[in-house]
């Protein structure tokens, strides 16, 4: 099956997809240039512990794409073997990276710099099949995915920053944004029965994506856009941070723990919420999704509205399915790649677009925003899908397979289209805050609505 943007083979289809690949590359080498033009010391400076330090993220992507397109896919020496064992994520955590012998900036630059041209060498070169690492040029997908995850990456780093901003946000367009949610259904049904879930054709789909199975989901109703601000401020005023009722026993020890008590970077002043966004203080927004919310106030939100997390399942029918041809779709809208018209993404709006928007990225059963905007919440762990095969290697999902980490689906506004699609699995600790997170809720089709 051919996607679109992935074309049949032949030559001349050859030439087109090494030209996706290339602008690919280009695309997300602009953009983490573009996160990192700041000064020497802020790249150096661990912003939190949660997070590497900028000028870590910098020369770790051109490190993972020595490893994969210079020396496997294209067979040569290393540039800098000295530096692996400095840029393995397994190897150091994050709050150690400081301490490392990192190369600086410029030495940063010049490195992925070198390893670009080498890479783009090597493409002009290699047949684009044979191989699975070749086969519809998986090896450049997945180099041009991880880079933009590590875009993603640096977008949270500069959100915990201090100081001046130092990005600077281009505006939605309205036109693109559509009628918003005022007029829209609460909730929209999805009828019991199968839908095929993941996929086993999509070229750059990652080994947890894989394989394409059949799941049958019970009936439920799900929300027709993400939760907001102003929703989840009902929950805040309603005490919903102190009464244990609504929290899990998990959940509520972390909260005890960490003394919780509003979304991440939000503060109460003279009667209103306020929120730091990128260095930026402002009233948060009534209509926008909620976002920097742990998995743990997801829960509890939704119990308190008398509903719960969707399962990954369920988001994914959900989003995929088309009860006109019983097939799984691509992306909400269709097989077609993302446009402005259907999703924020990309990072460029740096924020969410307000609930009710993007009417042309609507499901066949009308649920909106389901890609882009915030990543959402399931209430799934994350495991393999039955006939799960590790590819290329056991580190990119097997060995965080169990239940301490949840799902994730969707992107965020933060996300880049080549790292986002309806079968993208996305995974964290359920205590995480500083990632672009939101959620909507679900319920059974046989309980009473909210």
């Amino acid at each position: 099956m051919n996607h679109p943007g992935f074309p049949p083979h032949g030559p001349e289809a050859a030439g087109a997809l090494k030209e996706r690949i290339a602008c690919g590359l280009e695309r997300s080498r602009r953009r983490v240039h573009a996160l990192t033009t700041c000064d020497e010391e802020e790249l150096l400076a661990q912003h939190s512990p949660l997070m590497s330090p900028l000028v870590w993220d910098l020369a770790h992507v051109g490190s993972q794409e020595e490893l994969w397109l210079v020396r496997d896919v294209g067979g040569l020496d290393p540039l800098r073997p000295e530096i692996d064992s400095l840029y393995d994520a397994f190897e150091h955590s994050r709050s150690a990276r400081p301490s490392l012998p990192l190369l600086d900036p410029a030495d940063s630059r010049a490195y992925i710099g070198e390893v670009r041209a080498k890479a783009l060498d090597i493409l002009d070169r290699v047949p684009l099949e044979g191989s699975p690492l070749l086969e519809a040029g998986f090896a450049f997908g997945m180099i041009i995915q991880h880079e933009q995850q590590h875009a993603e990456t640096m977008l949270a780093t500069h959100q915990l920053r201090a100081g001046e901003p130092v990005l600077h946000a281009q505006p939605l367009d309205p036109a693109v944004l559509g009628t918003r949610g005022a007029n829209l259904p609460r909730e929209v049904h999805v009828p019991a029965g199968p839908f095929t879930m993941g996929s086993s054709v999509e070229p750059w789909a990652l080994d947890n994506e894989r394989p394409a199975h059949e799941v049958h989901v019970p009936g439920y109703w799900i929300d027709t856009v993400p939760v907001s601000n102003a929703e989840f401020a009902g929950f805040v005023a309603d005490g919903g941070y102190d009464r244990e009722e609504w929290w899990s026993p998990v959940g509520w020890a972390h909260r005890q723990r960490t003394g919780l008590g509003a979304p991440g970077f939000w503060r109460r002043e003279g009667g209103q919420w306020w929120r730091r966004r990128f260095g930026v203080e402002e009233a948060v927004p009534d209509d926008e999704p909620v976002q920097h919310v742990s998995y743990w106030e997801a829960e509890a939100y939704a119990r308190w509205a008398g509903r719960r997390l969707p399962t990954e399942a369920e988001w994914e029918k959900a989003a995929r399915w088309d009860p006109g041809t019983g097939r799984s779709r691509r992306f909400p809208w269709g097989d077609e790649e993302p446009t402005a018209r259907h999703a924020n993404l990309g990072g460029t709006a740096m924020r969410p677009a307000p609930v009710g928007s993007y009417p042309d990225g609507a499901s066949p059963l009308g649920v909106r925003q389901l890609i882009g905007d915030v990543w959402e919440w399931t209430s799934s762990d994350f495991l393999p899908y039955p006939g799960f095969r590790a590819f290329p290697y056991r580190e990119y999902s097997e060995v965080f397979f169990g239940s301490e980490q949840k799902v994730l689906r969707g992107g965020s506004w933060a996300t880049d289209a080549a790292a986002c699609r309806a079968t993208f699995r996305n995974w964290d600790y359920p205590i995480r805050r500083q990632i672009f997170t939101g959620f909507r809720t679900a319920r059974d089709a046989a309980a009473e609505g909210r």
